[in-house]
């Protein structure tokens, strides 16, 4: 396999003809000259809009040889949930059952996107009700007998809880405004 494709030829981009060498009425002669001047390369290796070719001798180090390279993209997403404690089966009694405000839970998990989504919005809503209303969040991966106990089927699901009673859920990634609404009720 690795003969078929190291003597794949590919064309360099300099000796593309021009667009009007693919119009239909274009001659055959005028597509011979680029089979000349085609010639044997292996797979190039993008490093971002350059491209350079990939020496054998280094794509065949093993990978703890290969120099580590940071990663090209970061996903911020994962540090969005910052400002909202979590909660486990070991605080869920402290922190929202016996809790003396109203208390915001977000049930979630690292792998849902509406999650990731709706973090901002719940950080919002803490910092607007601080000292009104505490805000937790619940990851289902890491804690499902909570989710099971309050039949959480769906992420994101936001649970309001007042004198260790569940009051209120909003399911899905719903508007500021809608949580906003559900909240004043038990303020």
């Amino acid at each position: 396999m690795a003969t078929v494709l190291e003597s794949l030829a590919v064309p360099r981009s300099s000796s593309l003809p021009s667009p009007a060498a693919f119009s239909p009425v274009a001659p055959a002669s005028s597509l011979a000259p680029i089979a000349c001047r085609r010639r044997s390369a292996g797979f190039p290796q993008a490093s971002g809009l350059r491209i350079r070719p990939v020496s054998i001798a280094r794509s065949l180090r093993s990978p703890s040889q290969r120099p580590r390279r940071a990663p090209g993209v970061v996903c911020e997403a994962q540090d969005t949930a910052v400002e909202v404690a979590p909660v486990t089966d070991a605080t869920w009694q402290s922190n929202v059952m016996e809790s003396e405000f109203p208390v915001l839970v977000e049930f979630w998990a690292p792998w849902c996107g509406p999650c990731r989504m709706i973090h901002p919005v719940i950080d919002e809503l803490a910092k607007q009700y601080a000292g009104k209303l505490k805000c937790y969040k619940v990851n289902t991966d890491e804690s499902p007998s909570i989710a099971t106990r309050y039949g959480i089927r769906s992420i994101p699901t936001v649970m309001i809880f007042k004198s260790g009673e569940k009051k209120d859920a909003v399911i899905g990634a719903v508007p500021k405004s809608t949580l906003t609404t559900s909240i004043e009720k038990f303020l």
